[in-house]
């Protein structure tokens, strides 16, 4: 991946922190977008587009725009911003199937059509999303969020579709990330079991790599030990 420009949306947040210094260590040049207004300074290899409200297609192709700009090229697109949250139908507020939609679905979907002009472009172009083994089964409490991870799931398919053999297209679904948000919420749990933030960057930046040329509409379980 040395030499490669990858956009990292949801950079500020515990896993996409974990993706873009995993991805510096290879040589990556990186450029974060975050709902966050950012406050890391730029570095030769490395700039943070904060502020940026990825539900809103405008600022995604400004963003993305700007990152592509900045660097020359795009190789590589991780979609990584996203939303969680945790109610029951009869109990829950039906906005929050729209925010959940919003912040999952439409950021993927704004952010991956800002950045297919330039992903063409490349000879590796790669989009890489982040769906949710709980989506595969909705649980209880889990029934907006499952939704809109599995529109995540469907997204992924229908690009990876629509652009093979000229961009890939994968997610990887993990289970319980490692992460002091969830440690929080869940105390009680075997933290033990959960998947670290440094081992789903691994299978993501696989995924973002030349090695994973072969590779398109997979729906990559990394459930650690769950």
């Amino acid at each position: 991946m040395d030499g490669k420009v990858i956009v990292v949306t949801g950079a500020l947040g515990a896993l996409g922190k974990v993706v873009a210094a995993s991805a510096l260590k290879r040589g990556v040049r990186v450029a974060g977008v975050d709902h966050a207004a950012s406050h890391v300074a730029p570095t030769p290899n490395r700039i943070e587009l904060g502020s940026v409200d990825l539900t809103d297609a405008a600022q995604a192709g400004n963003a993305i725009d700007a990152a592509a700009s900045h660097f020359g090229k795009l190789d590589a697109l991780i979609n990584i911003a996203g939303g969680f949250a945790f109610e029951t139908i009869a109990e829950g507020d039906p906005k929050t199937w729209q925010r959940m939609h919003a912040l999952n679905v439409m950021t993927a979907l704004n952010a991956s059509r800002s950045a297919i002009p330039h992903l063409v472009a490349s000879s590796s172009g790669r989009i890489v999303n982040v769906g949710a083994m709980g989506a595969l089964q909705a649980g209880s409490g889990m029934g907006a969020y499952a939704a809109s991870k599995a529109g995540v799931h469907r997204l992924t398919e229908a690009l990876a579709a629509e652009w093979k053999g000229k961009i890939t297209v994968n997610a990887v679904l993990p289970s319980i990330i490692d992460t002091p948000a969830n440690r929080a919420s869940m105390p009680s749990a075997d933290f033990a079991k959960w998947v670290t933030p440094e081992e789903l960057a691994e299978v993501i930046l696989f995924l973002a790599s030349d090695a994973a040329s072969a590779v398109t509409g997979a729906l990559l379980p990394v459930s650690g030990r769950v």
